[in-house]
């Protein structure tokens, strides 16, 4: 029994119950062997096939149904509506480099609907043997395909990388299609299994037939694998020197704030110096206050003591004032008498002597009398001028 025969016998016995899991399952040993029989019966044509080659025909079919599998129904007001062109066309912005494609496909007179515009894409791209590129980019952004996939559709899950890989086999192939002239549109896509049952002795006879150039078709597969891998070690080289410059910045950035934490360190430090300074200023600024508090208080008590002296002494010198116009009262009394007792003398003779005495006496007093006066005046003179 061929190895294709116990495949499509499995497709038809199933063991996994899951449904996503068994249809991406078949789905997947359908492209393993479309792309091994086109691979395989393309050598007898010199690798340059055409779009009446049923081979390929049957390989788009069976790609379309791996992208169509768990593709989410849109619902549009003729209907339902179940497009693989969407996905497709998300390629364009994800890979610059596919959107002459796009462009070509959308000019396309002839081709009217999404499907139509898929197929016609994936037969350019095939042209181009940019297929698997363009299928590795697409699978490489799930957190985009969401918006068109359902969970588990083959395309989210690992099935849909390992189509990927099968893809670059493709690359060994000369395709020369002619997109314009077919009917895209209205195509049924419908695997024919009778295409991968035929005789394995057949086949066994022209592959040893064409040893070398399944050899060379080989080398040519190994080669390819290798442009591929290189293409994307040089796609990780650019990204480590990328990352490398990115370090090389975030280096540079590092040392930079560094050097600017440390120059914040030293501004910080003399700042805290010459708030430190500015504290010791304010506390001897301080300490001199309140000494000149305490000695306009001193001054403040003074002048207090001083006013209750003048008050004291302005009350002292009125009653000296007082006393001054009492003795002089008593003094202009005393004239008054002596000149009254002078009289008196003059009229008896022999008082006379006795007055006189007596006037004598008063004189005397008087004297003291006018010494006393004026030793108060100069007091009071001398309190006015302190």
């Amino acid at each position: 029994m061929s190895q294709e025969v116990f495949v499509l016998m499995h497709l038809c016995c199933p063991a996994v119950k899951d449904p996503m899991v068994v249809e991406r399952s078949n789905l997947l040993s359908m492209m393993k062997l479309s792309i091994k029989v086109l691979i395989q019966s393309s050598l007898s044509l010199g690798r340059s096939l055409d779009s009446e080659y049923p081979p390929l025909q049957q390989f788009f079919v069976v790609l379309e149904h791996c992208i169509k599998h768990g593709l989410k129904v849109k619902k549009t007001f003729i209907g339902q509506n179940k497009s693989i062109w969407a996905p497709l066309e998300l390629i364009e912005k994800l890979c610059p480099e596919s959107a002459d494609i796009a462009t070509s496909v959308r000019d396309m007179p002839g081709i009217k609907t999404g499907l139509g515009r898929a197929r016609a894409w994936l037969h350019l791209a095939l042209m181009q043997k940019k297929i698997a590129d363009y299928m590795k980019v697409l699978i490489n952004r799930r957190d985009l395909l969401w918006e068109f996939y359902d969970p588990g559709a083959l395309i989210m899950e690992e099935e849909g990388a390992v189509i990927v890989g099968m893809l670059v086999g493709l690359n060994v192939i000369d395709a020369n299609l002619c997109v314009k002239g077919e009917d895209l549109d209205s195509q049924v896509g419908v695997i024919d299994f009778s295409m991968y049952l035929k005789d394995p002795q057949a086949t066994e006879n022209t592959q040893d037939d064409s040893k070398m150039t399944a050899i060379l078709d080989q080398k040519h597969y190994i080669e390819e694998l290798n442009r591929h891998l290189s293409c994307t070690v040089t796609d990780l080289q650019a990204k480590m020197d990328s990352l490398e410059k990115t370090n090389s910045k975030l280096i540079e950035e590092l040392t930079a704030a560094t050097d600017r934490i440390n120059v914040l360190r030293e501004e910080q430090e003399q700042l805290k110096q010459e708030n430190a300074n500015i504290l010791q200023s304010s506390q001897r600024k301080e300490e001199v206050r309140i000494e000149l508090q305490k000695e306009l208080e001193l001054q403040i008590g003074l002048k207090q003591e001083m006013e209750v002296a003048m008050k004291l002494l302005e009350k002292d010198t009125r009653e000296k004032q007082d006393s001054l116009v009492a003795l002089r009262q008593q003094l202009d009394h005393v004239k008054n008498l002596n000149l009254q007792m002078f009289n008196k003398a003059q009229e008896s003779g022999r008082v006379a002597q006795k007055k006189v005495e007596d006037m004598q006496e008063l004189e005397e007093k008087m004297i003291q009398m006018e010494a006393t006066m004026k030793e108060l005046e100069q007091r009071c003179q001398d309190i006015f001028k302190e």
